[in-house]
């Protein structure tokens, strides 16, 4: 007798199957540590979590919390800070005018050794609010964020839900190729849209919400317009918000934060069956 795929489905380990959703998979919380700075996003190198709110960044030891050092905007512009990620002894940080409009983007660049500023790319063309950055197979990759809210004084939504756009970037931050969220995940985005992101190894782009305790898995198609939702990723606690992925060793490690008890999560993530 064949079996049916959706029954196929519910075969693999620690996988659970919605109807009308990719099947779901458990993440394990395998340590936290409080900042009152956990508001938008966490970047992570070897050693070190860079813990992001709206116009400060503090540097912490990945190994047991302890804050090393941290920097806070004087006055520079500096208002919407978001996701970041770090490469090569450089830290990248999204950064928007979120929500006042019209939408203005920028990547602001620093080192991670001292936080000290070293750039500040303006992103001429804008798909919606520059919520994250990553860098994926020689290309930038970033998340603009639209919603469903309506901003104070403002008549009416900051963009609209629908608009949130996925795109792939050149090495000056020009934006060469986007996509759209797939239509069965907007309603988790909901008023909201995407606030974080970033790719595994495994080749599968991990984004994250607003609101809710999940990691979206997606792959960008060959062809069209639209990405393709393959798993989703629980985590109990969590609420999304800026992630990263821990490229610093062999484990399956994914930091995040907790944004409504100010904490930072460091997470085993299940691998995802192709």
């Amino acid at each position: 007798m064949k079996i049916p795929a959706i029954f196929l489905l519910c075969l693999m380990p620690v996988c659970v199957l919605r109807a009308a959703e990719a099947p779901v998979y458990a993440a394990e919380v395998i340590a936290s540590f409080e900042a009152p700075e956990a508001r938008q996003g966490v970047a992570v190198d070897g050693e070190f979590a860079y813990v992001i709110n709206n116009a400060n960044i503090i540097k912490l030891a990945k190994a047991d919390g302890q804050v090393v050092m941290g920097w806070r905007s004087g006055g520079d512009a500096i208002t919407h800070l978001d996701s970041g990620m770090v490469l090569d002894g450089t830290l990248y940080a999204a950064h928007s005018n979120y929500p006042e409009s019209p939408m203005v983007n920028s990547v602001e660049v620093r080192r991670a050794g001292n936080l000290n500023p070293v750039a500040s790319v303006p992103i001429a063309a804008s798909l919606g609010s520059l919520t994250w950055l990553d860098r994926h197979d020689g290309a930038w990759w970033a998340g603009f964020g639209n919603y469903d809210i309506i901003p104070e004084g403002q008549a009416g939504p900051y963009g609209g839900t629908d608009n949130t756009r996925v795109a792939r970037l050149n090495d000056a931050f020009g934006i060469e190729q986007s996509w759209s969220l797939p239509r069965d995940l907007l309603p988790r985005m909901r008023p909201m849209s995407n606030s974080g992101g970033s790719w595994g190894d495994d080749g599968y782009l991990y984004l994250t919400g607003h609101d809710h305790p999940e990691i979206y898995v997606m792959v960008v198609p060959e062809n069209g317009d639209e990405l393709v939702w393959v798993a989703t990723v629980t985590v109990t606690g969590f609420n999304g918000q800026g992630i990263a992925w821990d490229r610093s060793g062999p484990d399956r490690e994914l930091w995040g934060i907790i944004r409504a008890s100010s904490q930072v999560l460091r997470i085993r993530m299940p691998a995802i069956a192709r």
